[in-house]
């Protein structure tokens, strides 16, 4: 009886941990890869000048550019989608800072997906 209850026990804590890291995984949206997030992490820390207000780590520059790590979004309700869309029309920041449309830089439209691919994942732990 003994050794049924400790498989029961072992089973279920199986379970708890499978289970867990599952949660653990965001699901990327329709259409993102891991790729994209990979190549929007280049783009944001590089050529799509993203870091200068956001910071390298995507937490925010004081007065320039908002904590992209958080739960908390200013312009859009944080979907893949929302953020893909406020790339391409840029943002009034509520320090006064503006965001440009596509940040500046001439990005292309996969690079603009790319990037928000990356700036999702930085929220959702993905």
């Amino acid at each position: 009886m003994r050794a049924v209850v400790t498989r029961l026990a072992l089973a279920a804590a199986v379970l708890v941990l499978v289970t867990s890291a599952a949660q653990a995984q965001q699901e990327l949206p329709a259409g993102v890869t891991k790729e994209m997030i990979a190549d929007g992490e280049k783009i944001f820390k590089g050529a799509g000048t993203c870091f200068a207000c956001h910071g390298q780590d995507g937490k925010g520059v004081p007065s320039l550019g908002a904590d992209l790590t958080d739960e908390e979004w200013v312009h859009s309700d944080g979907s893949y989608e929302k953020i893909v869309e406020t790339v391409l029309k840029g943002a009034q920041a509520a320090t006064g800072a503006v965001m440009p449309p596509k940040g500046g830089p001439n990005l292309s439209d996969a690079q603009v997906k790319a990037v928000s691919a990356y700036v999702w994942s930085l929220s959702n732990g993905s």
